[in-house]
């Protein structure tokens, strides 16, 4: 399978440092660090991606 990766618009910092992309499989959704594309990646179910945004979001507000 194919995964069309996608840079998350929240990566960025100083010289790029923290680059995350995110792309579509079967199981879910997969996570990797862009700098470091063949070190592999994390697989989360769609339901573990979505609680995992809405606890960056939680976390940003407090």
């Amino acid at each position: 399978m194919i995964v069309q990766w996608r840079k998350s618009s929240h990566s960025g910092g100083a010289d790029d440092q923290h680059c995350v992309e995110v792309g579509r499989l079967a199981p879910g959704v997969a996570m990797r660090d862009s700098k470091a594309p063949g070190s592999g990646h994390l697989t989360l179910s769609v339901a573990q991606f979505a609680d995992l945004l809405e606890q960056i979001k939680q976390d940003r507000e407090r």
